[in-house]
């Protein structure tokens, strides 16, 4: 009601400039308003609650002057603002707003309270520094950085993550999607390039689509259902990890394996190769999925390997950690179109980067590192130079 409104000059002036008007009365429930007006004053309310007329007008655009001047009216008289005016030409003019009853407004219209955010993100975040692992933490330190009511919305995936791993579960990015949120489309692609860009998401058996193995070799699979000929195909078979699981036998033999990191280079290697030789991309630094699915590939077709990488740092650790499968089953392992001859032979090489040299300055750590190895870290530290296989395999 009109006479309930105060209405206090701010000018010590003769005839006043500015003034402030608001209800003494602090108002505390917001109750039932139109859509439209509780859309709007959200926005208004995330601005912080003091704003200036004009940019809280310009919140509802061109056709929506009216609607905003009527939510203001309406917030006046209900209490819920503090309006201060300017005489201009005769009459008043809103100059600015300043809401009134902030945490109580915000809970009405379902928004978060900074303070709170920050408090709740506190204890949410001793919770998860008690089970998340080593693999976990960047994804813990990643969001310390993010504002508090952010987080608090991706720290559920961090858990899922976690759930997800103890559960040994493995899948596409839906079906994570859907352990995590009850919904294969509840995580959004902003969520995954957060995540991705914080963890390496392979390592926890996520890919984006059902991963494959790239492989060539003259072999028949026995599965339940039947059998599979490698042999049939011109250049290699895509296999998922779940059909490779559910082999139970193989006919054919294996002189040894061949793994080529670079794709090009292992289709090349696919479509030449031996009767008896069998040949497998290695996609970079092997993922969980792949080092599972070859590992029970050498358990029923033990062979030794034969690992060809980029000749530059990378393309070295990448080749140690494969071998690791062939290690742990005795079998004898051999680097493969990565020595110094074979960089020297690029046509185009690249210089080393710093970190190159960090990781150099790690495998030479390594107590056994073979001797190509050593004596390709030799050259590439001589000459300044890298390269990728890609150029002569």
């Amino acid at each position: 009601m009109p006479e309930e409104i105060r209405i206090e000059p701010l000018d010590q002036r003769k005839v006043c400039l500015r003034r402030k008007r608001y209800r003494e009365q602090l108002p505390q429930q917001l109750g039932h308003i139109p859509v439209e007006w509780r859309e709007l004053l959200a926005r208004w309310v995330r601005r912080g609650g003091n704003s200036r007329w004009e940019t809280l007008r310009n919140d509802a655009g061109v056709t929506g002057i009216q609607l905003a001047q009527s939510l203001l009216d309406w917030l006046l008289r209900e209490g819920w603002a503090v309006v201060v005016e300017q005489r201009q030409h005769g009459d008043w003019w809103p100059l600015s707003l300043e809401l009134r009853n902030l945490p109580q407004l915000r809970a009405a219209l379902g928004l978060s309270d900074k303070a709170q955010d920050a408090q709740h993100w506190q204890t949410i975040r001793e919770e998860l520094k008690v089970f998340c692992d080593n693999c976990l933490t960047p994804a813990l330190l990643a969001l310390d950085e993010l504002p508090p009511h952010r987080a608090l919305a991706r720290y559920d995936l961090i858990a899922a993550l976690k759930h997800w791993q103890d559960a040994q579960k493995s899948g596409t990015r839906r079906d994570f999607a859907l352990a995590a949120r009850d919904d294969t489309k509840g995580v959004s692609e902003a969520e995954w390039n957060w995540l991705e860009q914080t963890l390496d998401l392979a390592e926890f058996r996520i890919e984006r689509h059902t991963p494959l193995l790239l492989i060539s070799a003259s072999l028949t699979l026995t599965l339940p259902r039947g059998q599979l000929d490698l042999s049939i195909p011109p250049d290699f078979s895509a296999l998922t990890p779940a059909t490779l699981k559910s082999v139970t036998a193989v006919t054919g033999s294996i002189r040894h394996w061949q793994l080529v990191e670079n794709r090009t280079s292992f289709e090349r290697v696919a479509r030449q190769r031996e009767q008896d030789v069998g040949v497998i991309w290695l996609p970079g630094f092997p993922p969980s999925w792949w080092r599972v699915s070859v590992g029970h590939l050498l358990d029923i077709v033990p062979a030794p390997a034969h690992l060809a990488c980029d000749p530059d740092p990378a393309g070295i650790a990448i080749a140690l950690k494969a071998a690791e499968l062939w290690l742990e089953r005795d079998l004898t392992w051999l680097p493969w179109k990565m020595s110094a001859t074979d960089l020297a032979a690029l046509r185009v090489r690249k210089r080393l980067l710093d970190t190159d040299r960090l990781l150099i300055t790690s495998l030479q750590q390594e107590s056994a590192l073979p001797a190509p190895f050593l004596e390709l870290i030799g050259w590439m530290l001589e000459h300044d130079e890298k390269g990728e296989q890609e150029g002569y395999l």
